[in-house]
């Protein structure tokens, strides 16, 4: 896979342009992740609403161009989906990553512009600065079902 054709025109204006990278101040939760092989690091924060759906979502930290540009993507799609739609999405977007869903509708459908990131599963060195936001998410979505709270890290 060439370079080119992994840092395609999606993924660079998420790092040029990143929609969702500032604090939260009012977050209901945060949660931080650091991929140790690449030296990625971000904190998620999320706002829910009183619908118990995900009304705000954003991201901070530093990292190479993948993990940034999917960590904006991820913010982005969270927005407006319940904790249980989340992690479908997190967990379709693992599996896609690491090359377990190719079908470019079900990708499409489920993940939206993140889709775009489909050939990072031809890429094994790369896959854990992919899916650090998205496994960052999880475990903090996972950690809210049962009732805990506060911020704390996971690793990649």
């Amino acid at each position: 896979m060439s370079a080119s054709g992994l840092y395609n025109e999606v993924l660079m204006d998420h790092v040029s342009n990143p929609d969702n990278n500032h604090e939260m101040p009012d977050a209901t939760c945060s949660h931080e992740g650091i991929n140790p092989s690449c030296g990625d690091e971000l904190t998620l924060h999320l706002r829910l609403g009183d619908d118990g759906r995900i009304a705000d979502a954003s991201w901070t930290g530093t990292g190479c161009a993948i993990s940034q540009a999917s960590a904006d993507m991820a913010t982005d799609l969270m927005v407006g989906k319940t904790p249980e739609e989340a992690r479908e999405a997190c967990a379709l977007f693992e599996r896609m990553v690491r090359g377990e869903e190719r079908d470019p509708d079900v990708l499409e459908e489920g993940l939206d512009e993140a889709s775009c990131l489909e050939s990072i599963s031809r890429m094994p060195a790369r896959v854990k600065c992919a899916e650090l936001a998205w496994r960052t998410l999880d475990e903090m979505l996972a950690n809210e079902a049962d009732g805990g709270s506060g911020a704390s890290a996971t690793e990649a």
